[in-house]
């Protein structure tokens, strides 16, 4: 399944595969998102898997929101690798 992206308000759902064919899908979706929104949430429950484009494309959002003063959540039992790579980063 490719990677579909739903949305109500500043509530984003992610569902199916992440990787480097869907990065066009997510990158049309959260281009410059912190200009219309101050606080982000984005529920990755529904991510069957995700490789390293799409942890990087998460990583980048997150330096955007920091670099923008803006809050971003992300949410969900999804892909160990993600919070592997923020629990790193934070450790570090």
């Amino acid at each position: 399944m490719s990677l579909r992206i739903t949305s109500c308000n500043n509530y984003f759902k992610l569902k199916g595969i992440f990787n480097k064919e869907s990065m066009n899908v997510f990158k049309s979706e959260f281009e410059n998102i912190f200009d219309h929104f101050s606080s982000l949430t984005i529920n990755i429950e529904d991510i069957e898997s995700m490789d390293s484009f799409g942890v990087n494309a998460l990583a980048g959002l997150h330096e955007q929101s920091v670099s923008k003063n803006r809050k971003l959540s992300i949410i969900g039992l999804g892909c160990k690798d993600l919070y592997d790579h923020f629990k790193s980063n934070s450790a570090a």
